[in-house]
């Protein structure tokens, strides 16, 4: 009787185990629908004037995707430069969680990270396809979120202008005494080769360009290219017009996710974020592909702009101050130096690769007629 009093009772504990077991499970089960069923809105901020060309489009599409892939559970609301934050507090608001997510450039952050210029352009660096590909399978990724870290805020590749122009010019540039006390909107690492051979660097949001040139506040400007240019109106405030640029040859933007933000998402949300700004990301070189030929077209035949080379001295004068200004800023920073040595161990053997590819396919098919 006793033995049987036991195995009852055994029995008993194992039925209240395997049922709270179960009342456990489907509890869990409850709360993780009930969090896939849960509705977000989010605020994103930029440095772009709103729906500008472009850049201004990029976060407006990536908020579309979200929404329609979400069926409406992450609403998010672009704000352009200054209707939520100045331009060039974008960065801020999302670490501090004004924004829960925002669109921008990195170098604009040099003060706070000297290092995040990298992740934006490097004179002389990668181009767009080189940079993306350094960023998704060469491990620059990692190094990025793990910079931006501390802050409270995660990085996604959201968009690449592709190669520069060189700028906007009041005065012809003949040679290297023309740069001489220039004042030049210029930003990141561009801005500080452009000191290094006698420029004076301006920092200035996309949206205080146009006054600032045409007034005579700066005496010569770098944006975009012709697409963005032609719509700032950039030709009535400067008459020449200078190719190719050194100073941003594959310019990364981003989207800068709060970290809380993104991880209080369920999964299938979180998915969505990475895979709308993949597709941003991607969609906005074609863009730029697309629409820098038709807008260059433009500027030439309709507005008579003058179109011309920067000369050779400059060009190499222009890329010797850049081995001084990234020696410089790995010295000074260990972050910074850890971070580029990666990124030139990336391009040294693309480089050689695209050398023998894309160089020679271009040569090859540009001068057989």
């Amino acid at each position: 009787m006793k033995l049987n009093r036991i195995m009852i009772m055994a029995g008993l504990g194992l039925i209240v185990t395997l049922l709270s077991a179960c009342g456990d499970k489907q509890s869990q089960a409850q709360n993780s629908s009930a969090k896939e069923q849960q509705t977000f809105e989010w605020k994103l901020v930029t440095t772009w004037p709103k729906n500008f060309p472009g850049l201004g489009h990029a976060p407006e599409e990536f908020a579309q995707k979200v929404r329609k892939m979400s069926n409406g559970r992450l609403k998010i609301k672009v704000y352009g430069a200054g209707e939520l934050v100045p331009a060039l507090e974008v960065f801020d608001a999302v670490s501090q969680g004004t924004a829960e997510m925002g669109h921008a450039a990195a170098y604009y952050w040099k003060g706070k990270m000297p290092a995040a210029q990298i992740f934006g352009a490097i004179p002389f660096g990668m181009n767009a396809q080189e940079v993306n590909g350094w960023l998704r399978y060469g491990g620059g990724l990692k190094l990025w979120r793990d910079l931006y870290k501390p802050f409270g805020v995660i990085p996604f590749p959201g968009g690449n202008t592709g190669v520069q122009m060189a700028g906007w010019f009041k005065k012809p540039i003949t040679s290297l005494e023309d740069f001489q006390g220039v004042k030049m909107r210029i930003p990141g690492l561009g801005g500080e080769v452009l000191k290094k051979v006698g420029g004076i660097p301006v920092s200035l949001s996309g949206g205080e360009i146009f006054t600032s040139l045409q007034s005579g506040a700066i005496d010569a400007t770098e944006w975009v290219g012709p697409y963005n240019d032609l719509a700032f109106g950039l030709y009535k405030a400067a008459d020449y017009y200078y190719y190719s640029g050194w100073h941003e040859p594959g310019s990364v933007l981003e989207f800068e996710v709060n970290q809380k933000a993104y991880e209080s998402l369920p999964a299938d949300l979180q998915e969505i974020v990475a895979t709308a700004a993949q597709a941003v990301n991607a969609d906005m070189l074609d863009e730029y592909t697309a629409r820098n030929n038709m807008a260059m077209q433009t500027l030439i035949d309709k507005h008579q702009v003058n179109l011309l080379p920067l000369p050779a001295d400059v060009i190499v004068a222009l890329k010797n101050a850049t081995v001084e200004v990234m020696k410089e800023q790995s010295e000074a920073d260990p972050q910074f130096d850890n971070i580029y040595r990666a990124y030139v161990a990336f391009q040294k053997g693309v480089s050689a690769y695209h050398h023998i590819s894309e160089v020679t396919y271009y040569r090859n098919r540009d001068d057989v007629h």
